[in-house]
């Protein structure tokens, strides 16, 4: 399976820089699930524990604690806000009164939940650690995808995944791609009418990247934080890199938003462990202006 990209050399992608990120909020502890949803960024501070927004002018907003530390967001089509609660392997789900229970996954997820994408009719596909990811003796096991629906029901629809991370569905809801980040690849899957995912592929492997968080634009091309590098990569299938976004320190997950939907906007972070990014607080939001605006989900 490889070395977990902590453990591996700190690599720089080759080639030039289209453009380098500004920092739009710092004084964060990790950013993590970036999304654009009501004319703002929302994002999980994980190691706080706390969802937060921020506006384009740098106007932050803590919006509620996740005690079993935030990752993945999403919405359901009548607006409820979707978080992944990663250490009891739950997905929550904020109604008028508060956080509630919307599907508990402890059976399913081999190990930590991470990120999540929800489409638009409110089907969600969490992905997980499948091991101790901060044990540095713990043995690097494939994981799953695990499929929840708008009800809350709950089942695994992809299995060996090498750390399923960021995902991504085209506009017309029938393609999911995942970043598999031990694999350094993106893996594509054929969306079937029940949620269920098959025709598993190679959607681009990379080099000298490890893909962390994904998003995908309108010309079907997906930007890649790699937490390798500092290095934002968009990403056609089969591998070509058209454009390379710079940003000031490890780029971790990105999406595309702003008002015409082409300002680039990166969570990035000097380090991921817990205890130093709660003790440092490196964690940034960092944004840059690309040509072709955001598409599908998240």
């Amino acid at each position: 399976m490889g070395d977990r990209p902590s453990a591996r050399k700190r690599v720089w992608y080759p080639g030039p820089v289209d453009s380098r990120a500004e920092i739009l909020l710092q004084d964060l502890c990790f950013g993590e699930g970036p999304r654009w949803h009501d004319e703002r960024l929302w994002f999980s501070d994980m190691h706080e524990p706390a969802v937060k927004t921020v506006d384009l002018e740098g106007r932050m907003e803590v919006r509620f604690e996740v005690p079993g530390r935030p990752s993945g967001l999403g919405w359901l089509p009548d607006g409820r806000l979707l978080v992944v609660s990663m250490t009891d392997r739950k997905v929550l789900r904020m109604d008028p009164a508060g956080l509630v229970l919307h599907a508990d996954l402890s059976a399913l997820a081999g190990h930590d939940c991470n990120d999540m994408v929800t489409d638009g009719t409110g089907r969600s596909y969490v992905g997980n650690f499948g091991f101790d990811f901060h044990d540095p003796k713990a043995e690097n096991r494939p994981a799953e995808l695990v499929l929840v629906t708008p009800e809350g029901e709950a089942r695994v629809v992809a299995r060996d995944l090498l750390f399923p991370n960021g995902s991504v569905i085209t506009p017309d809801g029938r393609t999911l791609v995942v970043g598999e980040s031990f694999g350094a690849r993106l893996t594509a899957f054929d969306v079937e009418d029940d949620g269920s995912l098959g025709g598993r592929r190679l959607w681009a492997k990379l080099e000298r990247a490890v893909p962390d968080g994904i998003c995908l634009d309108a010309e079907g091309a997906i930007w890649v934080a790699s937490p390798l590098g500092n290095d934002v990569l968009r990403v056609r299938e089969g591998g070509e890199v058209t454009h390379r976004v710079t940003c000031s320190q490890n780029a971790i997950a990105c999406i595309l938003g702003g008002p015409d939907g082409r300002h680039l906007l990166v969570c990035t972070s000097s380090t991921t462990r817990p205890e130093e990014c709660r003790a440092q607080r490196p964690a940034r939001i960092e944004v840059a202006r690309v040509d072709v605006p955001g598409a599908g989900w998240p």
